[in-house]
């Protein structure tokens, strides 16, 4: 874990020596025709067509800009950026997950943007979640694209047949599951896969029985992840959920082999197409408080772009509020913009409205450049407690060592 981070160091050397070396930046005068590359990781046919649109929208009003946009897999555009990176042929600008923002930012492999960012004047549209995202050290490193967070998904049928209402704290969703849980359905599921979708998952709890990251190894944590192992060892959720992914659990419930799930925006239209049951959803049940745990992507341009200038011009371009409607319309995003979120099309969807109102206590990753390594220590707590490998209070204890130690390091940095 530590050489993670002596590797972000060392990267961030290199990019120091490359860049200064590099010619000033090129205003694209009026002379000049210039290529400005862009990285997503955008998939389907509506979402292409519009961020497409988009492109083609601004070039139509430069005429001496083009735009090259490019895919990148989820899976290696991390990879990609920071070999990118060292070899000063990083993309102007990119889409970057929002949890991995500040690492990529302390290794200084994106741009400081607060200047330009002040001069633009929108940051007070943007919901503080997001918006913590792309800040690191008080230096503003993007603008959030969209988001998504967190919610519960239930079986309606299930829940007519016994008689119950969907659980709006942590008592009454234990005893859902317990009454809804049989030889063919489990009443609850999560993801606690081994990935960054583990933690993700796990969040949640931890935040709304009144814990955080920052004091991991605390009752509130210990709390959560009891909860989560007593549901398996009752029978009540999957023992398989530390191999499920989300999309699995979504393939579970779809099936009626899971009463109630927690899970994301991007799954409504799985469920609409897929879904042999009827279904809901509702915001996440409450501890001592609500809380729901942000995803969604970023903005930014990168250290080794030569145009910055003009990078962050078509990022101003396609976040104009119609313009970024249309494109978060698309992915089943939600918006970042507080003023966008207000929009019909996110409130008057029963299903995206739940998801849309719990924007105001999600909570972004942005735990530090660390936070990959303070993920994988709650990964493996995850792992050692719902498999018995050690007791909740063992796993906890152990996984707060290591986050605590982590932290120190980047105070220290």
């Amino acid at each position: 874990m530590i050489g993670k981070m002596k590797a972000l160091s060392i990267i961030m050397c290199l990019i120091l020596i490359l860049t200064a070396c590099t010619p000033g930046q090129s205003s694209g005068g009026s002379g000049d025709k210039v290529k400005i590359t862009w990285w997503d990781t955008m998939t389907s046919d509506a979402s292409v067509a519009a961020i497409n649109k988009i492109i083609s929208e601004y070039e139509e009003a430069h005429p001496n800009i083009t735009i090259e946009r490019t895919y990148v897999s989820y899976s290696d555009i991390k990879t990609k950026l920071l070999l990118g990176s060292i070899g000063n042929q990083g993309p102007d600008i990119v889409w970057i997950d929002s949890a991995d923002h500040q690492t990529f930012s302390a290794a200084g492999v994106l741009a400081n943007l607060t200047q330009e960012i002040e001069e633009w004047g929108q940051a007070k549209h943007y919901i503080e979640g997001p918006w913590s995202s792309t800040v690191y050290n008080g230096r503003n490193y993007g603008v959030p694209v969209g988001s998504n967070n967190l919610a519960l998904y239930y079986n309606t049928d299930l829940f007519k047949t016994a008689g119950l209402q969907p659980p709006a704290n942590w008592d009454e969703l234990q005893a859902a599951a317990k009454k809804l849980s049989n030889k063919n359905v489990f009443g609850f599921a999560v993801s606690a896969v081994k990935t960054e979708e583990g933690t993700f998952q796990f969040l949640p709890f931890v935040l709304q029985a009144g814990s955080d990251i920052p004091d991991f190894d605390s009752p509130g944590t210990l709390k959560a992840l009891t909860m989560l192992t007593d549901m398996v060892n009752e029978g009540l959720m999957s023992k398989d959920v530390i191999t499920q992914k989300q999309s699995d659990t979504a393939t579970q419930f779809a099936a009626g082999k899971v009463a109630m799930m927690v899970n994301g925006t991007w799954q409504i239209p799985f469920l609409q197409k897929n879904a042999k049951v009827n279904w809901d959803v509702v915001k996440l049940p409450s501890d001592m408080q609500s809380a729901t745990v942000l995803g969604g992507e970023n903005w930014a341009i990168s250290e080794a772009s030569k145009h910055k200038d003009i990078a962050f011009d078509v990022i101003q371009f396609a976040n104009e509020p119609e313009r970024l409607k249309e494109l978060l319309k698309t992915n089943g995003r939600l918006p970042s913009r507080s003023d966008l979120l207000q929009d019909p099309f996110w409130q008057e969807d029963r299903q995206m409205k739940v998801f849309a109102d719990s924007m105001q206590v999600a909570k972004a990753r942005a735990y530090g450049p660390n936070y990959a390594s303070i993920s994988e220590a709650i990964q493996t707590m995850l792992q050692e407690a719902l498999t018995g490998a050690k007791t909740p209070e063992a796993a906890v204890k152990s996984a707060g060592s290591i986050i605590d130690s982590l932290l120190q390091e980047q105070q220290e940095e």
